[in-house]
């Protein structure tokens, strides 16, 4: 057989390892809390310059609504960790 054909499940996942999701470190402006959040817990907005591209977030110890500004790499990290990204188009 050539392939994966005829090989079962146990099998075609016994190299793969265990993967801890991905946590990204904030802090909140307004009660300076430091805390980890999950890919779910932030959200990317990217824009068509850099004032208009951040990343928002609800803090979990006073609830206030966070944004910050997001550059390049920080763009690069939330994306490649899962976080769901928007896109805003401008009309000009």
């Amino acid at each position: 057989m050539s392939g994966t054909q005829g090989m079962s499940v146990t099998s075609a996942f016994s190299g793969m390892t265990r993967v801890d999701p991905v946590v990204f470190k904030a802090a909140c402006p307004d009660c300076r809390a430091h805390f980890e959040l999950s890919a779910n817990a932030l959200r990317l907005a990217i824009g068509a310059t850099p004032r208009t591209t951040f990343y928002s977030f609800t803090c979990p110890e006073c609830e206030a609504a966070v944004r910050k500004p997001a550059g390049e790499r920080i763009v690069e990290l939330l994306t490649g960790g899962g976080v769901r990204t928007l896109r805003l188009h401008s009309t000009v």
